[in-house]
């Protein structure tokens, strides 16, 4: 291939074509328990309801749900991911090896949002949320007391996730889509001095917590008790005036390690009853959420 701008720019053309392929191939798990706020700035101010808004009859006034007065900032980071083309592999067409590797940039940039969330779900129990205190906490403050979104303990964590409404347990705030961009003019210093062509991925975005009430955490055994446990002490959350929010975990988040664990609860049709005699009982959870297995939480 004899290099020049319009050859360059074919060689570029065709990595976008994989890229873009690749991108839209890729499944993600993001948008479940992530809210995407669309950013306009490099920092974002939000601003949280103190209760969640609930109809109630019409008697004499409207009751306003106003947004906590508090804000919370979320600063956004810039992302990126860049690989080398050796000017010779382009002059002898060598490219076969190089789609696969644009390939898995694609792949790379679609999923980072789920290492960030991982990373939130991981650092939960010691980075403070909107409220000031830590996400997964035992004293998040509601009307005049107190409540758990904490299960205690000190093993592995699993997690489980209210993943049904609009209103999610995370914020994925996203400034500038992924895009796939290039170095590859011969006069760069880098082509002149190295041979070398740059292309490289990158994005403008940030994850930060979203709704404490919609996540719930354990470091306890994960079993058929505990797991019980975890869903009603969602389930009865309520707002300050004490009213239920409705909440419905439905979404259960454990890493490698717990997967048959969760498999046993959620899938099971029996599950072992008396761990003495091995007596099987009917599992009654089988259903009650969906299974995610997060290789980033090992």
């Amino acid at each position: 291939m004899i290099i020049n701008v319009e050859s360059l720019a074919r060689l570029y053309t065709g990595f976008t074509a994989v890229f873009n392929a690749a991108f839209q191939e890729t499944q993600t798990w993001h948008e479940r328990v992530a809210m995407t706020v669309p950013a306009n700035t490099r920092i974002m101010d939000y601003k949280f309801l103190l209760d969640f808004p609930m109809v109630r009859e019409w008697i004499g006034d409207r009751q306003i749900s106003s947004l906590e007065p508090k804000a919370f900032q979320v600063e956004t980071k810039d992302w990126e991911a860049t690989i080398e083309v050796d000017r010779n592999d382009i002059e002898d067409d060598q490219l076969g090896f190089y789609n696969p590797i644009v390939a898995a940039l694609a792949q790379e940039a679609r999923t980072h949002p789920e290492k960030l969330i991982a990373g939130l779900l991981a650092a939960g129990f010691t980075t403070p949320c909107y409220d000031g205190q830590n996400f997964f906490s035992t004293t998040h403050p509601v009307g005049e007391g107190t409540v758990s979104n904490f299960g205690g303990g000190t093993g592995t964590g699993w997690y489980l996730l209210d993943a049904s409404r609009a209103i999610k347990p995370f914020i994925f705030q996203l400034r500038r889509e992924v895009q796939l961009v290039r170095m590859d003019r011969q006069d760069d210093e880098h082509a002149f001095m190295r041979k070398k062509m740059r292309y490289g991925v990158d994005y403008r975005g940030a994850a930060a917590y979203g709704l404490w009430q919609m996540a719930y955490a354990c470091k306890e055994t994960l079993n058929d008790t505990n797991y019980a446990t975890a869903r009603a002490a969602m389930m009865s959350t309520g707002s300050a005036e004490g009213r239920p929010l409705g909440i419905k975990p439905n979404l259960l988040l454990v890493p490698p390690s717990l997967e048959a664990q969760a498999r046993e609860i959620l899938q099971a049709q029996f599950i072992i009853g008396d761990p003495v005699s091995g007596a099987a009982k009917t599992n009654v959870w089988q259903g009650t959420a969906d299974l995610l297995v997060v290789p980033e939480l090992a």
